[in-house]
């Protein structure tokens, strides 16, 4: 790939801040720890209650979206049909969007929940540790992403703009009268996106091939080590490029069905053996309650609120885990929505998955509570995050070959995050082409690697720390500029939309 930075300083600025970045994780591993936990503290106790309000106000926005006239309005032409069917869509945005992340928590979050009750109230406390889970994994999380879904997409198939995360702010054209100063803040603010999408997404990896690891660990009483991990994500890596290098319809979207169809498959056989109707009964009454109490849940007021301490370890925590996918999933379901309306945008990013979500937690949830009830001694086997979900497995037939299949999904999971990512930052530095050139899908492949071995080391430095509580610390310093700038773009993109139905009416 030829050099010539003045046709594409995103890409090479981009590099040169990751690689200065890798630098560090590589060579002064515990001192980068160290200033991460310092930056971290600091924006918890400044910032921490901005991410709540950005996470309502979002879902707030795309209420009145999914009830107004707009809600008609399609991503693209009158013309333009949706290019996938409703089962590969939802497959696909669902894959990229929160994928391995259901396996890692699927016992270890509602068992800890309902050991530690985030609020105290009335109610049975399997309930409240099954709201409290919904409402970490549920409208807040898809809103961002479809909100940067809905801009994106408006300003790339109604205005014919680049897929790169700046098109999004488009109307920033009225306020700045010079070009140049216009165009350096649109750069940053790709620089910025690019930037926030590899934190995110690496911190995901991590996360996943550590409980890889940890799931391989217990099947086979082996400690395979950092080494072991570091194996596993470049095998995760070398068969996310080969399918990233297929394209969407060739590579990312069989995988992504796959993943579904598994994944329902082993929730059935989750579901088929616990007590049905005790699930059922708990998925209506956690659901109806997360419904009710979801404003002063998302503003954490009065007895909703569960405490700084615990607010820092897990909802700002998720919060800015979310926010930092906001620009490669929120472009990547865009790029794939084409010819869809607001409403089925909004009913299919936000509605469908979450309620999935939902049900999957509620039967891994409840099942492991009955599990637990059944013991005469609980001693905290369920507490390990990248254990808990195979531990619970091997209390179901065929344990076995039902925790290897859900290693492989695990896998499979982490490669469409992966694949979708490569292809998405391939759009962005590839100036801004719905379809990159392979030389950009092979760069983003190498860089992404590299950049996930230094999270891995980072998360290992000391014994005290592991690749959770780094990810945690982290992902919030990175996602706060991206969350500032995500407020200003969804005002821009108000005052846009505003004046352009305006126009429409007035013709």
């Amino acid at each position: 790939m030829t050099v010539h930075f003045k046709k594409n300083s995103l890409l090479y600025i981009s590099l040169l801040i990751l690689l200065f970045f890798s630098f560090f994780l590589y060579f002064f591993t515990l001192e980068t720890y160290e200033q991460i936990e310092v930056f971290s503290l600091f924006i918890r106790q400044w910032f921490g209650r901005f991410y709540l309000w950005l996470g309502l106000g979002c879902v707030l926005l795309l209420i009145a979206l999914l009830i107004s006239p707009l809600r008609k309005r399609r991503l693209g032409t009158s013309a333009d049909k949706p290019e996938f069917s409703n089962l590969a869509w939802i497959s696909m945005l669902y894959s990229a969007g929160m994928g391995a992340g259901i396996l890692l928590r699927a016992v270890q979050e509602p068992v800890f929940m309902m050991q530690h009750p985030p609020i105290i109230n009335d109610r049975p406390i399997a309930t409240t540790a099954l709201e409290y889970t919904f409402y970490q994994w549920g409208f807040t999380a898809w809103a961002f992403y479809t909100i940067f879904a809905i801009v994106i997409g408006h300003y790339l198939f109604k205005r014919s703009k680049k897929v790169l995360p700046s098109s999004a702010f488009s109307a920033v054209e009225s306020v700045f009268a010079s070009k140049k100063h216009q165009n350096i803040l649109l750069k940053c603010i790709d620089i910025l996106a690019i930037l926030t999408t590899v934190f995110g997404l690496v911190a995901a990896i991590g996360l996943g091939t550590t409980q890889i690891e940890g799931g391989l660990h217990h099947l086979f009483q082996f400690d395979f080590g950092t080494n072991g991990t570091i194996s596993i994500l470049f095998i995760i890596s070398i068969v996310a490029f080969l399918s990233v290098f297929k394209g969407v319809h060739k590579g990312i979207k069989l995988i992504s069905t796959w993943n579904i169809y598994i994944t329902i498959a082993l929730l059935f056989f989750v579901f088929v053996q616990g007590d049905m109707i005790a699930i059922i009964t708990q998925f209506v009454t956690s659901l109806y309650y997360y419904i009710i109490d979801f404003i002063p849940l998302s503003l954490a007021l009065g007895t909703y609120n569960p405490g700084e301490q615990f607010l820092t370890d897990w909802t700002y925590y998720y919060w800015a885990f979310w926010l930092a996918w906001a620009p490669f999933t929120g472009i990547f379901i865009a790029r794939i929505s084409k010819g869809r309306t607001l409403r089925e945008l909004i009913i299919g990013v936000l509605l469908v998955p979450s309620l999935g979500t939902f049900f999957w937690f509620t039967v891994f949830g409840e099942s492991a509570f009955q599990i637990i009830h059944t013991l005469s001694n609980y001693s905290g086997e369920f507490d390990n995050v990248f254990s808990s979900i195979f531990i619970f497995l091997e209390n179901y037939p065929f344990q076995g070959m039902i925790n290897m299949i859900t290693i492989l999904l695990l896998i499979s999971f982490l490669v469409t995050s992966l694949d979708s990512a490569i292809f998405v930052l391939s759009m962005f530095t590839d100036h801004g082409k719905q379809n990159p050139s392979k030389k950009h899908r092979i760069l983003w492949s190498i860089i992404l690697t590299i950049f996930a071995i230094g999270i891995l080391l980072l998360g290992n430095i000391r014994e005290d720390i592991d690749v959770l509580i780094a990810m945690q610390k982290l992902l919030i310093i990175t996602s706060l500029p991206f969350s500032l700038f995500m407020v200003i773009m969804i005002l821009l993109f108000i005052k846009d939309f505003k004046k352009e139905e305006d126009t429409i009416v007035t013709k």
